[in-house]
């Protein structure tokens, strides 16, 4: 299968109900995404379709459970079930989250935070080296969504991502929802973490939906569902930060109460007529 590069268009994550909107009336989705490890088998009808979607669209492999940001090894096992993938899959962008989800031998169904030390950096610049390596190809370092942050941090996270593209030579994954969720519960502001991010090195960009609920102290707490619409406020910050790096592939992610494909493909709409006010954009 060829490798295509995402369009500066709307794509969206690949859910098997959508399957027969996709292969009759898929505007206006440009390119797909799916998650490595439910595509991780020999074959089936998952294989079989994730097939046929290949030779229409161009894919992007998002990675889940790596475990990047894990003190132990990567998992030399799920590392080479995702190298299968992606050798015949030849996706045109494969990315992995800043998060660790696994401890000795138990995996953590969850992306859990890191913190920005000098150590950490240092070991998760080695990972993705390994990775790349392995893979023989460039990948994306997604910035995570924060519930809280580390008193031992001495980075900023957007340094912190940019000292990890500058060594490793990866590409980052601007996710704009977790951006606003972070800022919320870490009570930061938004726009001057996108003025910080090292925008030039952003090849691609995420939106989801996120719950609304309070801490033990009242205070606003917001849940990275991907279970709902895209925000108001996570749009007018995708604005600001379009008006900084220029039309980018973008990608509505709605992983949980997956809706219908008219409200999924309405959200792809709305992207495509953000992007369409950059797409002569350059980035800063």
């Amino acid at each position: 299968m060829p490798q295509n590069a995402l369009p500066n268009g709307p794509g969206v994550g690949y859910k098997p109900q959508h399957f027969p909107d996709l292969t009759t009336d898929p505007d206006p989705v440009q390119w797909l995404e799916i998650h490595a490890e439910n595509y991780m088998g020999d074959g089936g009808r998952p294989l079989a379709q994730l097939r046929h979607l290949a030779e229409r669209f161009p894919m992007s492999v998002h990675g889940v459970g790596l475990s990047i940001g894990g003190e132990g090894p990567l998992d030399p096992n799920h590392l080479a079930r995702l190298k299968t993938l992606c050798d015949w899959l030849q996706p045109a962008s494969f990315s992995e989250h800043l998060a660790w989800s696994t401890h000795d031998s138990a995996f953590l169904n969850d992306l859990l935070p890191l913190p920005y030390t000098t150590e950490t950096l240092r070991r998760v610049a080695e990972h993705i080296d390994e990775v790349q390596t392995t893979l023989g190809r460039h990948m994306l370092l997604e910035n995570p969504s924060s519930y809280l942050a580390f008193a031992e941090s001495t980075w900023s996270e957007p340094d912190f991502l940019a000292e990890l593209a500058q060594r490793t030579g990866c590409g980052l994954l601007l996710d704009v929802n977790n951006v606003f969720v972070s800022a919320t519960n870490l009570a930061i502001d938004a726009h001057m973490y996108i003025d910080t991010f090292p925008i030039d090195k952003v090849e691609e960009f995420h939106l989801g939906g996120h719950d609304e609920d309070e801490d033990d102290h009242g205070a606003p707490l917001l849940i990275d569902s991907h279970g709902r619409e895209v925000a108001d406020p996570v749009w007018s910050l995708l604005e600001y930060t379009l008006a900084r790096s220029g039309a980018r592939p973008l990608l509505i992610e709605w992983d949980t109460d997956v809706p219908d494909w008219a409200t999924l493909a309405a959200e792809a709409a709305r992207a495509e007529t953000a992007l369409a006010r950059h797409r002569q954009g350059v980035a800063a």
